[in-house]
């Protein structure tokens, strides 16, 4: 096995020193030049191409595929260098061919190449996508169509020659820079274009092979999302073991795919973006099969070479997911409030008393519903409001939203209208159930003119209420999660005497991104009914794919918006929610 990982890995770093040589060959122009001249002289050696920025982005873009095990990428290289190889074999036989040294060097390093490819064969079983060939050569033919035409009116357009010219040989021209920078030799008299032309139909090549390349070797990204048999099966352990995660109801999210244990007494829910595979929460089910279930999770993340990771999971989630490999940062705290604890006594909580009195002074009204009690008519107003008042074009969460408000299959979900003095209504919040005796915060709307307090009015009328209703019903609420506050320790300690610089360092960072994302403003809106704080942790299995894992948590949540591909290579994408 070691044999095995240790050729693998030299085939990964064969391709990144090529990279890396092919990039300062760009930049290093006498370096360049004898790369070239030593390709067209004697024998063409392998992955260095044009020794150029586009022969740069397709080694590394081959070492990144290698290195996520992608088994296409082993075929790839296998059949180019194989064929490299033969060539090499061949043309030794020649004396002309054997004197020359770098020939000796470009055979051994490609023969190298070769034997590390097929001993390490085993590690490279990355599944890709089975239409990924078929939309490779579609992407070819028509990018290669398109741009061509692309150059050759940019040819047209700049032309500086006055001996005239034919479009077929503009076309030509512009197609045969596209695939290599020496162009010298395919001039006519007629075609003259400035330099900055030919840079960028250079750089217009680059795209278009990383648009085949990406199409190649892409991860599989369409995963069948929640059957209705999966979504009762999850109800079932959500009735059974649901009061033990306040994110367990967002695993009922219907663009969510889900692992189960081999008892089917638990089960990870995840969702595939930008071959991350994103979980969220703890395993549904009994503690004592989460492993059941995170194993195949793992599994199958492994076979399609995507990244495993694990937004939210508690303490004791993150326990299990650690004893298989995964290592953990906190990514924050969860705010739970405890009805039978909370009071609005006290110093500590004036802000918030005087805030919900000055509310109600002005009339405002809250109705708390189960939304299986509000007719359909009521609801359907609701959920215009609702959009209306919604921040954005899309909806947004993943980890801690349900994203389909008045589902009928939410129906013992919570909502709380809020209208003012006149009866209309300014503000929305709805609940998902935590257990039978628990809550917790789904969606936030309220119209941007209502009076400033009123969620907080809000909030304090649902524990007011489920407080009264303590003595009266079988299954009272007796606890709330409310919003998430991402890094809430950087701020508390942060901000306390004694600091130490970096600490300091890191809240005034978070409060500058604070201006766009609310992270400052969501922990001391969080604050303000002195919860209990749960701790909440990123799972991941090496540092070096946290960007890749943040990006992909931004997508999911709704913050960033999918790269501008167009909608046919984005198959599979589903919109997010909050």
């Amino acid at each position: 096995m070691g044999n095995t990982r240790g050729a693998a890995a030299f085939a990964v770093w064969y391709l990144r020193a090529v990279a890396f040589v092919n990039f300062l060959s760009a930049v290093w122009i006498s370096l360049g030049q004898d790369v070239r001249r030593h390709n067209q002289e004697n024998l063409f050696t392998p992955y260095l191409l044009t020794a150029g920025f586009a022969s740069g982005v397709f080694t590394a873009f081959l070492a990144v595929t290698m290195r996520r095990r992608k088994r296409a990428a082993w075929i790839l290289n296998l059949g180019l260098s194989g064929a490299f190889l033969g060539l090499f074999t061949l043309a030794m036989a020649f004396p002309e061919i054997r004197r020359h040294p770098q020939n000796w060097v470009s055979l051994a390093l490609t023969a190298a190449f070769v034997a590390a490819l097929l001993a390490g064969r085993r590690e490279f079983y990355a599944k890709g996508d089975r239409s990924n060939p078929r939309l490779a050569a579609a992407v070819g033919a028509g990018g290669l169509l398109g741009a061509s035409l692309l150059a050759a009116l940019l040819v047209t357009v700049t032309n500086r020659a006055s001996a005239p010219s034919t479009f077929l040989e503009r076309w030509r021209y512009g197609a045969l820079r596209l695939v290599s920078v020496a162009a010298d030799e395919y001039r006519v008299p007629g075609i003259a274009p400035p330099t900055w032309v030919d840079v960028a139909v250079n750089v217009l090549s680059t795209v278009f092979v990383l648009a085949v390349l990406y199409a190649a070797f892409r991860s599989r990204r369409a995963v069948d999302p929640l059957t209705e048999d999966d979504e009762k099966r999850l109800r079932e352990l959500l009735d059974r073991y649901g009061e033990r995660d306040s994110l367990g109801y967002f695993a009922l999210r219907r663009e969510k795919s889900v692992c189960w244990s081999p008892t089917g007494k638990a089960a990870v829910a995840y969702r595939v973006v930008g071959g991350v595979s994103l979980a969220s929460g703890d395993p549904l089910g009994d503690p004592e099969a989460w492993p059941g279930a995170i194993g195949p999770w793992l599994a199958e993340a492994r076979a399609h070479g995507w990244i495993p990771a694990v937004m939210g999971a508690s303490e004791e989630a993150g326990t299990v997911y650690a004893r298989h490999g995964l290592d953990a940062l906190e990514l924050g705290d969860e705010a739970l409030v405890e009805v039978a604890e909370f009071t609005l006594e006290g110093r500590a909580m004036r802000t918030v008393r005087q805030a919900c009195n000055r509310v109600r002074r002005a009339g405002y009204t809250v109705r708390v519903r189960r939304h299986e009690d509000i007719p359909a008519d009521e609801m359907a107003f609701l959920l215009r409001r609702a959009d209306d008042w919604r921040d954005g074009a899309c909806e947004r969460g993943f980890s801690m939203a349900l994203g389909r408000l008045g589902d009928p299959e939410d129906g013992r979900c919570v909502m709380l209208e809020c209208a003012d003095s006149r009866g209309e209504l300014r503000a929305l919040l709805s609940f998902v159930p935590w257990g039978p005796h628990g809550l917790s915060l789904d969606l936030m709307r309220r119209d941007r003119d209502c009076d400033n307090g009123l969620m907080e009015f809000m909030v304090i009328e649902l524990l007011r209420h489920a407080r009264e209703e303590r003595d009266d019903r079988a299954a009272p609420i007796t606890q709330i999660s409310l919003n998430f506050a991402v890094f809430r320790s950087v701020f508390e300690r942060g901000a306390r005497l004694g600091a130490g610089p970096v600490l300091r360092w890191w809240r005034s960072l978070l409060r500058f991104f604070s201006r766009w994302w609310q992270i400052e403003s969501l922990y001391r809106a969080n604050a303000k009914y002195r919860p209990i704080w749960e701790p909440r942790f990123l799972l991941f299995e090496k540092s070096a794919d946290l960007p890749r894992i943040g990006l992909a948590s931004a997508r999911a949540e709704g913050f960033l918006e999918p790269p501008g591909l167009p909608k046919w290579l984005r198959r599979g994408h589903l919109e997010t929610h909050r």
